[in-house]
């Protein structure tokens, strides 16, 4: 992990569960035909719906990687579901769609970890109320639910099970906050044994599913990172395995499932991320997947006799599934919609796969495949029925030309109603992150306002990842200065469009985005109508220094992109929203979660506060039981709700002039 991924907004409550798994992509192409389909063959696409009618669509996403998504047992999915408005696991029958909860958190969000090998045990993880300090739990048969890990300000997760199913490995802090342990804890049991101590709080990335070798990633800065592996056999220092010199980035994908070799991700060879192998005998290299964009993830059926690959093709994902024993790719049934699809897992005897498919106008929906017979099911229907496919709007790749000549591709939304001859109020979207990446994918908050008249512009500025290391490399050092002129520059690109009002542009982003809203409407105070800061960071120097104690196993990269708060605290005093908001003058609208860890409360409560003291127009939301991401339904919606009313009272207002 490096900072420019420590921020990132959660576009939805899906990515959080989801966002590390091997994903399998269609083409785009037929998304967006089958929907002009629709709209031209069924109806006209209706427009005005409440924030309810979007956020009433359920999330759904499987198991976390590194678990069994089938029962050995009976044969059920487990999955996450936000139907009742809170996120919990679920046993999916494949045969019948039927769904039976596990769990019935009607607090905290808590999502599917794994079914144990040999009988109907789970795993699950919880935070409480948006902390971020996960422990997790074993779900019994009967309903019990036991905390593993134990203990005040404890931060635990899942490594994956032994390839017999004896054991399985998890990650705690709680001997030193800044570092996460190895544990194997007996399935039988949950005796456990420490397998690894961090004394140096390098990021554990994966177990060998023989238990032998631990993959561990150190960032050294955001462009140079390295692999060591421990041999847990021993007692051994961990081995730098990617001796090098110069700005280059490795990090661990996944073993083999015969634990013969490492799958690694390294850009030394050009722009993109490719895909090597590590012989953990030999030591021998050799390419494995490479492709004119990143390589996202790799990983393995249970036999290894399947391979995962995703490709991160401009904001869409392809993804192969290669049948290692015939060397041929995996097509699925033409009954699979076109999309995204997310999580793929194996059942035991990888006769049976199951997946999410999701796209721009699509939520994630799971499905099951029999690789034998062909047969395929949707088991789950996730779009709320009010609402039909035309009534949403496909995304589409736009870029245009920066400031300085750099291209900046983004992610546009363009209303149904939008014309030259009524045009349309519009927004800039910025990401998280700061290295983050907005996706052509399902967006219930994008939707909600494209569908109430507003066009959004999701602008990957440079910074962004996903159009290779030199454009994501090219803020460091300089974050609040090019990266926030090439948002100011796409709001510019806003009003060149004849669809778009040129008198109402207004700026959106959360978290590292939330900063760049804050900082547009601060640093450039007449380039935008209005603005939405969601939890961003509007005080570099407090934030740098009150990092979370977890994020010790980046902090030096951290602060060699940012500056050391140490040495650079003049200049993050000088990028910060906070000490200028006397130049605020457009209205603001802030939105924060209490519990926060990230950006904390305060930082929104004083930039508040100093705007209004100045005269500036601010409206304030703040969640007492949310941290950084919104995951209960309710706050999803009255954020959402929120967002739209200011916008319609300050950017565009009833009766305002759409000529």
């Amino acid at each position: 992990m490096t900072f420019k991924s420590s921020l990132l907004i959660v576009a939805s409550v899906f990515a959080l569960s989801a966002c590390d798994e091997g994903v399998i992509t269609a083409t785009s192409g037929g998304v967006a035909e089958t929907a002009a389909m629709s709209q031209t063959e069924t109806a006209e696409p209706r427009m005005g719906y409440s924030a309810d009618v979007f956020f009433n669509t359920t999330s759904y996403s499987l198991a976390g990687g590194g678990g069994h998504a089938f029962s050995h047992q009976s044969g059920d999915i487990l999955i996450s579901s936000d139907e009742t408005g809170v996120f919990n696991a679920y046993a999916l029958n494949p045969e019948t769609g039927e769904k039976r909860a596990l769990t019935t958190s009607d607090s905290n969000a808590t999502f599917a970890l794994t079914w144990f090998p040999t009988d109907e045990r789970i795993l699950v993880t919880a935070d409480n109320g948006g902390d971020e300090l996960n422990h997790v739990f074993v779900r019994h048969a009967d309903g019990e639910l036991v905390d593993l890990t134990p203990g005040e300000n404890v931060k635990a997760g899942f490594a994956g099970w032994s390839a017999d199913g004896s054991y399985f490995w998890l990650t705690t802090n709680e001997r030193d906050p800044s570092a996460f342990d190895l544990y194997a804890y007996d399935a039988e049991t949950y005796e456990r044994t420490m397998l690894f101590e961090n004394t140096d709080a390098l990021d554990i990335s994966a177990v060998s599913p023989d238990g032998r070798w631990l993959a561990l990633n150190r960032s050294r800065t955001s462009a140079d990172s390295d692999i060591l592996l421990a041999d847990l056999t021993t007692d051994a220092a961990p081995v730098l395995i990617t001796e090098h010199e110069g700005n280059i980035a490795y990090g661990a994908y996944d073993f083999t499932a015969d634990s013969s070799a490492l799958i690694y991700a390294t850009n030394e060879y050009g722009e993109w991320n490719q895909a090597w192998s590590y012989d953990l005998e030999t030591g021998e290299r050799a390419p494995l997947i490479e492709a004119d964009w990143d390589v996202m993830y790799v990983g393995f059926s249970p036999s290894g006799r399947y391979r995962i690959s995703a490709i991160n093709n401009d904001g869409f994902t392809d993804v192969t599934v290669l049948d290692t024993e015939s060397g041929e790719t995996v097509s699925l049934p033409d009954s699979v919609p076109s999309g995204d699809l997310a999580g793929v897992r194996f059942n035991a005897d990888e006769t049976e796969m199951t997946f999410g498919v999701t796209s721009s106008i699509a939520p994630n929906n799971i499905h099951w495949v029999n690789l034998e017979t062909g047969e395929h099911r949707q088991l789950t229907e996730a779009l709320n029925p009010v609402l039909e496919p035309y009534d949403l709007v496909e995304a589409e790749v736009v870029r245009f030309e920066s400031f300085d000549g750099v291209t900046i591709p983004g992610i546009m939304y363009r209303p149904h109603n939008a014309s030259a001859d009524n045009p349309v109020p519009a927004l800039v979207w910025v990401h998280g992150g700061p290295g983050g990446q907005t996706r052509a994918g399902y967006s219930a908050a994008i939707q909600h306002l494209v569908n109430n008249g507003y066009a959004v512009y999701a602008a990957n500025n440079r910074g962004s990842s996903g159009y290779g290391k030199t454009f994501y490399h090219m803020d460091d050092r300089r974050h609040g200065e090019e990266d926030l002129q090439d948002i100011v520059a796409a709001g510019d690109y806003l009003r060149s469009l004849d669809w778009v009002r040129d008198d109402a542009v207004g700026v959106i982003g959360g978290s590292y985005g939330g900063y760049i809203a804050a900082a547009a409407l601060t640093f450039h105070p007449e380039a935008f109508d209005v603005g939405i800061n969601i939890f961003g960071v509007t005080n570099w120097v407090r934030t740098l220094q009150s990092i979370p104690p977890w994020w010790a196993s980046f902090r030096e990269a951290l602060y060699d992109e940012m500056g050391d708060p140490a040495t650079d605290a003049e200049r993050h005093r000088a990028i910060s929203p906070l000490f200028h908001a006397d130049q605020i003058v457009r209205p603001m609208l802030v939105v924060q979660g209490a519990n926060d860890p990230r950006v904390l409360q305060v930082e929104s409560d004083e930039l508040v506060a100093a705007a209004r003291e100045n005269g500036a127009i601010v409206e304030y939301v703040l969640f007492p039981d949310e941290g950084h991401g919104f995951r209960r339904r309710e706050n999803r919606i009255t954020a959402s709700d929120a967002y739209l009313s200011f916008l319609d009272e300050h950017l565009a207002p009833e009766g305002a002039d759409e000529e």
